[in-house]
């Protein structure tokens, strides 16, 4: 397929990311013909920086991968257009997509996808980045009043000994079999492990990246 592909003078074709399920347009990049080539044989897309003059993987930092479903090239030859499975944010402003303006400069609501900042989605993922960026934020400023910043203060002991208290609290709740109290408690497990990672200088893709090595 690479070969029907006409890359311009500077060996590049843009390529625009389509939500392979909604139909929304995320993003639009630049692929050269290394990156068209990695695309296809990761299922991951992988463009061409023009400021950087090297090749990034969608995701690779944020965890907000893209799986390709389809590639096709206009009657032109010399666009592409990607369907991918979008996990988390297209946009790195934290919008879903980056076309989130009309011509005014106003920002618009999605037509097609639920919300338009995965942050502000309640069943979103983006609020564990939401969640960690407050956390380190704590860490930081250490204000007053603040449970995280007081957990910050006590140090890793005692945030050790809170997730072990909140991981015993999951168990339990798993065993008395309600699900409402085991989302309660896989919160709160889930909120102290953030903080154990802040503590520690673990970034979440760090785990994501982990995760992904094991599939």
């Amino acid at each position: 397929m690479i070969e029907n592909i006409k890359f311009d003078e500077k060996g590049l074709v843009p390529a625009i990311i389509q939500d392979n399920k909604s139909g929304q347009v995320l993003m639009m990049a630049y692929m050269n013909r290394e990156s068209l080539a990695k695309t296809m044989e990761t299922g991951r897309t992988w463009f061409y920086s023009r400021s950087r003059q090297q090749l990034w993987m969608k995701g690779e930092e944020s965890g907000h991968i893209q799986e390709v479903k389809q590639i096709f090239y206009d009657c032109d030859q010399d666009s592409l257009l990607i369907k991918v499975n979008q996990t988390g944010v297209a946009c790195h402003t934290g919008h879903y997509s980056c076309f989130y303006r009309d011509i005014e400069g106003n920002e618009i609501e999605p037509t097609l996808i639920d919300v338009e900042k995965i942050y502000d989605s309640v069943q979103g993922p983006g609020i564990l980045y939401e969640l960690y960026d407050i956390i380190s934020d704590r860490k930081e400023k250490m204000p007053e009043g603040s449970y995280t910043a007081y957990l910050f203060d006590k140090g890793l002991d005692k945030i050790l000994k809170k997730v072990g208290e909140e991981n015993a609290e999951v168990i339990i709740a798993a065993k008395n079999r309600e699900k409402s109290e085991v989302v309660y408690e896989v919160s709160d497990l889930i909120y102290h492990l953030l903080v154990l990672l802040v503590e520690q200088g673990v970034e979440l893709g760090d785990i994501f990246a982990e995760l992904k090595s094991r599939r």
